[in-house]
């Protein structure tokens, strides 16, 4: 066992015998890494601790049960091709409330809440005044942004859980619940319905990392949350503003927004993975994209004035 006058030794340049130098670099990767599991899992209890996180979960939980809530109390029911997707065929299967609030939260709620998220990473604490003690050894500016965005990943998939587990609950208490039919006609029992939409799930939460990644760089910016996250709530409005305009074609597959309502094709039989594809495949680019721009902007930020 190397003694304490070995790792002196080391750390003045000398070698003992049998305490090589790459057994204390191996010891000082292992510590580095696990000094950013550490830092991870206090970021997210942190996250998941927070009011405001519950606050904006609970608002998300609260779309499917408005809906469900409109369809029970309403006396004719929604007519057929008014309204959101699927809305029409909720009073038939509870299931569908769980698409009709994605349908309804993809466009605004979800990256709203999204924006909150990711625009609060870096500018929160800088403007809190820890953002100097999160950099102390050893943490790093590279590995707190890459644990910022993991957190802001992870709200990410919670929040397209909780709007798909509260419609399915709330579809179940107030509805009856059986086989669902697909939009390519075919119809799938109650257990691959659900199946399926913990796809969509995961297909909501991957559409909403490459706006985190834009979230995470503009919050490298400024030391103003409340900016940030405006920021970039404003930002995924321009963004679905230029997809619907037709004159911008060429523009709408560069769009992070694009592909946010393309799990439509995970109801079809079989299920059609190109859109889940190109979809992973344009927030991949922005992650790359707005993560070296975050850590280029973070690299050279004065974290002591």
């Amino acid at each position: 066992m190397p003694t304490d006058s070995g790792r002196a030794g080391h750390a003045t340049g000398g070698v003992q015998a049998g305490s090589p130098g790459t057994g204390s670099a191996a010891g000082s990767t292992l510590r580095r890494g696990a000094a950013g599991w550490a830092l991870l899992g206090s970021e997210l209890a942190v996250l998941f601790r927070r009011g405001r996180t519950w606050a904006m979960l609970l608002a998300l939980a609260a779309v499917p049960v408005l809906i469900a809530v409109a369809v029970r109390l309403s006396t004719s029911g929604p007519a057929p091709g008014r309204g959101p997707a699927f809305l029409d065929r909720v009073a038939q299967n509870g299931l569908f409330v769980a698409l009709t609030a994605v349908v309804v939260s993809t466009p605004l709620f979800l990256p709203l809440t999204i924006a909150v998220s990711a625009g609060d990473t870096i500018a929160g604490e800088a403007g809190l005044g820890t953002l100097r003690y999160l950099l102390t050894a050893p943490a790093g500016r590279a590995r707190l942004l890459l644990v910022k965005y993991a957190g802001a990943a992870a709200f990410c998939c919670a929040a397209a859980l909780t709007v798909i587990a509260a419609g399915i609950g709330i579809g179940a208490a107030l509805f009856p619940v059986g086989p669902v039919p697909l939009l390519s006609g075919d119809t799938v029992g109650v257990g691959e319905a659900m199946l399926r939409l913990l796809l969509i799930a995961g297909y909501v939460a991957v559409s909403l990392l490459g706006l985190s990644a834009v979230g995470l760089f503009v919050s490298t910016l400024t030391e103003v949350p409340v900016g940030a996250m405006a920021a970039t709530a404003v930002l995924s409005v321009i963004s679905q503003v230029l997809d619907s305009l037709p004159q911008l074609q060429w523009l709408h597959p560069w769009l992070f927004s694009h592909y946010w309502l393309g799990f439509a094709d995970l109801l079809r039989q079989p299920i059609e993975w190109s859109s889940f594809a190109d979809n992973a495949l344009l927030q991949a680019g922005y992650i790359v994209v707005f993560g070296t721009l975050a850590y280029g902007r973070f690299a050279t930020k004065d974290i002591l004035s």
